[in-house]
């Protein structure tokens, strides 16, 4: 794999001292200094016309997005890699039952700079995988709740919390339940994974849902985007979302994100957005 090409960088604060290899891979890589509260980010892969994910069996997942892309895994592998919980929803669970939110799962051939990389940072555990399901619509024999190597948390609400227990999850998986609508909002998912996970930086990594609902709370300070090469299209035959769904924002209350840093690996762009909270927009 070469090297991503660094187009447009801006400076985002304190350098994160990578090792050798990813530092050679990824080139600078910077965070904001902490502000009392954890920082949160979320990294998709998208196509040139927008489509984030398929619903075809066979095709979930980001790799058919992506076109299974070594830079793309190279950097979904950083990013849990200095992350201190990954937060996916239920559906993207379901589309994945044997994925594991890790660095070394997504990218195995560097998985000792990984871990050195979290070594350096004080974080000797993977980061813990957080699922959040109002419903607690789940399968008890994914592999993430039957695997002891991924700390799991589960948030959900007190309705989802009973559908849980009657499911047998096994008892190292924690839950939380933190309301009784059926639909989580982001404010209280951060709380609650507050109280369990003492956290700095917190990963999004799915679905279009759940990624809309913190955009809509002001909860998402940056936003990690792969755009792939490829055109597939839509015929409202099936469901083939976009970077956010369930919301709506333009053109009433359009939410404007700043081009921090651009990287090229082959075709592929990887585009880094902030986005300040709401009072700072105002």
């Amino acid at each position: 794999m070469t090297p991503l090409e660094p187009l447009y960088e801006v400076d985002r604060g304190e350098s994160v001292v990578l090792p050798p290899e990813l530092a050679s891979l990824y080139g600078r890589f910077q965070f904001p200094r902490p502000r009392g509260r954890p920082y949160v980010i979320a990294n998709f892969v998208s196509t040139l016309d927008g489509i984030v994910a398929f619903s075809e069996p066979g095709h979930t997942g980001g790799a058919p997005i992506s076109g299974s892309n070594e830079h793309d895994r190279m950097v979904m592998g950083l990013l849990r890699a200095v992350a201190d919980a990954v937060l996916v929803g239920a559906g993207t669970l379901r589309s994945g039952p044997e994925h594991l939110w890790t660095a070394p799962h997504i990218y195995p051939e560097l998985t000792d700079s990984y871990r050195a990389l979290r070594s350096s940072l004080g974080k000797s555990d993977p980061p813990v995988n957080v699922i959040i399901t109002a419903r607690g619509e789940i399968d008890p024999s994914s592999r993430l709740f039957q695997s002891s190597d991924v700390p799991v948390l589960i948030v959900t609400s007190t309705e989802g919390l009973k559908r849980i227990r009657a499911l047998g999850v096994p008892q190292s998986v924690q839950t939380v339940a933190i309301q009784d609508s059926v639909r989580l909002n982001a404010r209280s998912i951060l709380d609650a994974v507050g109280r369990v996970v003492p956290s700095h930086l917190l990963l999004v990594e799915g679905g279009p849902h759940l990624l809309a609902d913190f955009f809509a709370e002001s909860c998402l300070d940056e936003q990690f985007l792969t755009l792939a090469p490829q055109v597939a299209g839509r015929n409202g035959s099936g469901e083939r979302p976009g970077l956010v769904a369930g919301r709506t924002f333009a053109p009433e209350h359009p939410l404007w994100g700043t081009l921090v840093s651009v990287k090229r690996g082959g075709s592929h762009l990887f585009l880094r957005y902030a986005f300040s909270p709401k009072a700072e927009r105002e």
